[in-house]
């Protein structure tokens, strides 16, 4: 059985972040609105509040949580793109879930995610060699390349969008189009 937990594997750093690796990482950050949309098209409320596992947050929770990761991560980008190894500040994500607004309807963010990975993704497109290899400061992780950030999001969309699928398989919750990397 896979880990709910980690539905995908934890994060493995590449050892090398080629080009096509990018257009690969590019390419699940322009898929992962509507896949994330898939993954929870048709659910009730009360299955959009039920926990992805033990322990976990609920579906709705982590719907909340990818915008408000990614649009964290959008701004270190363009830190990163516009000041030289820029120290970014990190936030604690498991407070954030349990504010109001991660008890609203779930379409807010899931068109908050479409229109930051529009802006985000022409950004990441119009970057060159030279732009991948700026960093910025993680105050508990230290320097990252931003090829290095494109991979840590690409694992962070397919990631939860995994958790959903996984809990919909798990519950038999399968009457929905499953999203396909």
């Amino acid at each position: 059985m896979t880990n709910p937990r980690f539905p995908i594997g934890k994060f493995h750093r590449p050892h090398e972040y080629t080009p096509e690796l990018r257009a690969q990482h590019l390419d699940d950050l322009e898929l992962a609105p509507r896949f994330l949309r898939q993954a929870v098209d048709g659910l009730t409320e009360e299955q959009l509040d039920t926990p992805y596992r033990d322990g976990g947050w609920s579906v709705r929770q982590v719907v909340h949580h990818v915008p408000d990761s990614h649009m964290n991560s959008y701004i270190r980008f363009k830190w990163a793109l516009t000041e030289d190894n820029p120290l970014i500040k990190a936030y604690y994500e498991d407070r954030w879930a349990e504010l109001a607004d991660s008890k609203a309807p779930v379409e807010g963010s899931l068109v908050l995610l479409d229109r930051l990975h529009e802006r985000w993704v022409v950004l990441l497109r119009s970057m060159d060699e030279a732009a991948w290899k700026r960093t910025f400061k993680h105050p508990e992780n230290g320097d990252m390349p931003l090829a290095m950030a494109l991979a840590l999001y690409s694992w962070h969309s397919r990631h939860h969008v995994a958790h959903v699928v996984a809990l919909r398989d798990r519950m038999g919750w399968n009457d929905f189009q499953r999203p396909s990397w």
